[in-house]
């Protein structure tokens, strides 16, 4: 299928932009997009990966646990990927946070985080210790991040949805590392999605640039003194980029730019420049990308007023009806031997058990901690959320072969055990997929209908 042409006025800068390099660019436009896979280091199947991924490469060398993916592999077709094994993410994509190197422990923000690529990418980085807010302002949008943050198992995130300058005034210095993976006129994706050359306009870049300055005050607002802020875009343009984090050293002298090395394999490695590096698809095997790194070294002249602080999942929510949590810890040796999560909070009818929280009156969440379910009068109905977590809550499970984890997914009842009772997990390769619950012979689908296959 012929692709469209590149916008002519984008071409124009982007020769200017490259000189001598311009030729090269446009050679690399002309081959195939560059696809990736990251593994989920929370999920480990009980198989190496070349024997359940189908056309997994070579590791992509800027990201842990990650591979460049064949042009036609149906990875993301496959039960595993259902399961949480996995995240197709394209290769520049995995950079930004890799460059922010969120630590276990940490408060983290993913401030635009749909669809949840690199927040999940933050979580495997924190090991499901300290806490990790995802936020995403579009609500369609959200509801994708929090079922992507479900999916990958992740115990220790809270899913909102809000404007980022609502989130500022509530959470002032509170984050010790930010990432703002801004919107953007998407000129790195031009390959990848031929389509958005219809769509890009020649003033997009400066609109967009002005709408990613009131994010990034935002996201200063919210940073503690010391704390890391990574900001990037998938475009290659000067306004939305260089020109963008300029005006912001100028606005905010507290803020400084930080050095960062990006590994390239072969022992390469590009070096940034005052903090920024560009991502262009003929010099690596990626899309284009734009990545600055900043610290915040003093407070800010316009600071006001004592940091946000962390509260208890209760405090912040709800603390756990008693009658719902002596349910919960009713049902839990139905389907596990091990220690029982501890519920701390509620969310509407649904038992938590989350992290440290940022204060939440007034704001739309998702998703905070870990889903433990629900009672429905005398009957607890565990959480979808609770099975993708089970490697770090083990659970009583039936292992299916491929063709039964296929038609588990399509919502289909599967024959039981002999004798078998109650809730258990479907696992296929040692990874769960989700509930069951066995009566009359047959192992009842509990997967959330949402989310079955056609």
């Amino acid at each position: 299928m012929t692709q469209p042409p590149l916008p002519q006025a984008f071409a124009r800068r982007i020769q200017s932009q490259l000189g001598e390099d311009g030729p090269a660019y446009f050679e690399a436009m002309s081959q195939p997009p560059q696809r990736g896979l990251r593994l989920n280091p929370a999920r480990n199947p009980d198989a190496p990966p070349a024997e359940w991924i189908e056309g997994l490469l070579e590791p992509i060398p800027w990201s842990a646990d990650s591979y460049y993916l064949a042009l036609d592999s149906a990875a993301g077709s496959a039960p595993l990927h259902e399961a949480g094994a996995y995240y197709l993410q394209e290769p520049s994509a995995m950079a930004p946070a890799t460059v922010l190197a969120a630590r276990p422990g940490e408060t983290v923000l993913d401030l635009c985080a749909a669809p949840g690529g690199k927040s999940t990418q933050l979580a495997a980085a924190m090991a499901g210790q300290g806490t990790l807010v995802c936020n995403e302002p579009v609500p369609s949008r959200a509801q994708i991040l929090s079922r992507n943050l479900e999916r990958m198992g992740a115990t220790n995130a809270l899913a909102v949805c809000a404007d980022p300058a609502q989130l500022a005034e509530r959470w002032p210095r509170m984050f010790d590392a930010i990432l703002v993976d801004a919107p953007c006129s998407g000129e790195g994706m031009f390959r990848r999605h031929p389509e958005t050359r219809l769509e890009w306009r020649e003033e997009a870049p400066v609109r967009c640039a002005l709408r990613q300055a009131n994010i990034l005050q935002s996201a200063c607002a919210m940073l503690r003194v010391g704390g890391r802020l990574c900001y990037s875009t998938c475009t290659l343009n000067r306004e939305e980029n260089e020109d963008t984090i300029a005006a912001l050293l100028r606005q905010h002298p507290e803020m400084a730019a930080v050095d960062f090395t990006l590994p390239l394999g072969d022992g390469r490695a590009r070096e940034s420049q005052q903090g920024a590096m560009r991502l262009y698809p003929h010099q690596l095997r990626g899309e284009g990308h734009f990545i600055a790194l900043l610290q915040k070294t003093a407070p800010s002249a316009s600071e006001k007023g004592p940091p946000g602080e962390l509260f208890t999942p209760a405090q912040a929510l709800l603390p756990p009806p008693k009658a719902t949590a002596e349910a919960f810890a009713a049902f839990w040796p139905e389907v596990s031997d091990q220690p029982c999560p501890v519920p701390n909070a509620a969310l509407g009818d649904t038992l938590l058990c989350a992290p440290m929280l940022p204060p939440l009156r007034g704001l739309r969440v998702l998703r905070a901690g870990l889903a433990l379910g629900q009672a429905k009068g005398r009957v607890w109905m565990p959480d979808h959320a609770l099975a993708m977590a089970a490697r770090a809550f083990p659970l009583r499970n039936v292992p299916l072969t491929p063709a039964q984890a296929s038609a588990y997914l399509r919502g289909e009842a599967l024959p039981a055990p002999e004798g078998f009772r109650g809730y258990a997990t479907v696992t296929l390769h040692g990874l769960a997929l989700g509930f069951v619950k066995a009566s009359d012979g047959w192992l009842k689908n509990h997967y959330p209908k949402g989310l079955r296959r056609p």
